[in-house]
C-alpha cells in the first residue's frame, strides 16, 4: 500500500519512524515500506560503513534508510530542483551530515564522481527506461567497488540489459514492480 500523500516514514535504524516530507510530483513513486524493509533485511550486514549512491533519489527514502543504518556516505542525485531541495531539507532536519545532494541529471553526476560505491540504488522513473544505460555508465566510469551491491527496481515485465558480472543476489515482487538486489562479481572484468 502506498504511503499517504506528503509523508513517508523511515522503517529502521537510528532514524526509525522519522517522517520525510514528500512533494507532490507526477510519476514520483517512493519505494513502499514493505519493499524497503525487505531490501534492508537483505543488506543488513553490508550497509554499515558503506559508500552509497541513490542515483534517482526522488524522496531519498532508500539513501536515508542507508544513513539510518550507519552508511559512511550517501550521494543523492535528483534532477527535479523541488525534490532536491526537499531532500536537502529532510537531511538537515534529520541532522544527516553524511548525505550529499547533487541537483542535476544522473549522467552529469556520474561524470563528476571519482570514488567507487559499495551500494547503488538504481530506481529511475519507469518512463525514462534508464536502467541499462546507468549500469553501463557505472561500469565504464569504474564507480562500483569490486563486490558492490546494486538494487534495481523495475516494472515486473521489464528486462534491462545489465552487465554480465552483476549476479542476482535476492529478488522480489510487489504488485507490478520487480525489485532485485545484484552483487557484482569480485572485480573480474
Amino acid at each position: 500500500m502506498p504511503a499517504p500523500s506528503g509523508k513517508i516514514r523511515i522503517i529502521g535504524g537510528s532514524l526509525r519512524a522519522s517522517r520525510l516530507d514528500v512533494p507532490d510530483r507526477p510519476g514520483l513513486r517512493p519505494t513502499p515500506d514493505r519493499v524497503r524493509e525487505t531490501l534492508f533485511n537483505w543488506l543488513m550486514a553490508h550497509v554499515g560503513g558503506a559508500r552509497c549512491l541513490d542515483l534517482y533519489a526522488g524522496t531519498g527514502a532508500l539513501g536515508i534508510e542507508a544513513l539510518s543504518r550507519a552508511a559512511r556516505e550517501v550521494v543523492f542525485v535528483e534532477r527535479d530542483p523541488g525534490l532536491a531541495q526537499a531532500l536537502r531539507a529532510n537531511l538537515e532536519r534529520l541532522k544527516q551530515a553524511n548525505g550529499r545532494v547533487v541537483a542535476g541529471d544522473a549522467w552529469s553526476a556520474l561524470e563528476r564522481e571519482t570514488e567507487p560505491f559499495d551500494l547503488v540504488f538504481l530506481d529511475p522513473p519507469f518512463a525514462d527506461d534508464a536502467w541499462s544505460e546507468a549500469a553501463r555508465r557505472l561500469e565504464l566510469r569504474g564507480l562500483l567497488a569490486p563486490q558492490a551491491f546494486v538494487y534495481v527496481e523495475t516494472p515486473a515485465d521489464a528486462q534491462p540489459e545489465l552487465p554480465a558480472d552483476w549476479h542476482p543476489h535476492r529478488e522480489g515482487r510487489a504488485g507490478g514492480v520487480r525489485h532485485v538486489l545484484y552483487r557484482r562479481a569480485g572485480g573480474i572484468r
